[in-house]
């Protein structure tokens, strides 16, 4: 045999098998049942889903809306404004985050001003006493300026990055690394 008939025959068995192996390589992802559509989440968040946007992301907060805020907790029973960020990355993005607002900027995050966030990027907020550059408060920038996070008084709801309490409290945004 020739090298050339060689080379030849091993580039059709070559061939060959990546026919038989990629005819079945699409594999199909079952949708939770409580999977919701562009339309139903629009209609939450009061923002139009584009297939540009996350669905996922979109979706794992949907689940949490109206969520009691319990701090310390990590459950629907009751969760707080870092709980509920780390939970949503770990399940949307397979990223472990840290468990308060602080360490999740110091070391999960570089930071991204207000003008430059994109959706998934962290919001970082000061409210009330304490260190003015140390954040107490985290949320999970969507678009259009609104962001999901868990509220004291609301639990887990959606808010605009305009209103003035948060226009107030404001520190940074975070990209996670």
């Amino acid at each position: 045999m020739t090298c050339r008939n060689f080379i030849i025959s091993h580039l059709w068995m070559l061939l060959f098998i990546l026919a038989l192996t990629s005819c079945g390589s699409k594999k199909r992802v079952a949708l939770p049942a409580d999977f919701k559509g562009p339309k139903e989440l629009s209609r939450l968040y009061g923002v139009r889903i584009t297939p540009d946007d996350n669905i996922f992301l979109y979706n794992e907060g949907a689940k949490w809306l109206g969520t009691p805020h319990r701090m310390g907790g990590s459950t629907k029973r009751g969760v707080d404004c870092s709980g509920f960020v780390a939970i949503v990355f770990r399940e949307v993005y397979g990223k472990q985050l840290s468990r308060s607002s602080a360490d999740m900027l110091k070391y999960n995050c570089r930071k991204v001003s207000r003008g430059k966030l994109q959706e998934g990027d962290l919001v970082f907020f000061r409210t009330g006493s304490g260190k003015k550059k140390v954040p107490n408060h985290v949320g999970i920038y969507l678009k259009n300026g609104k962001f999901i996070h868990t509220s004291t008084s609301k639990g887990v709801i959606v808010s605009n990055l305009s209103e003035p309490y948060y226009t107030r409290s404001w520190i940074t945004g975070g990209r996670v690394k």
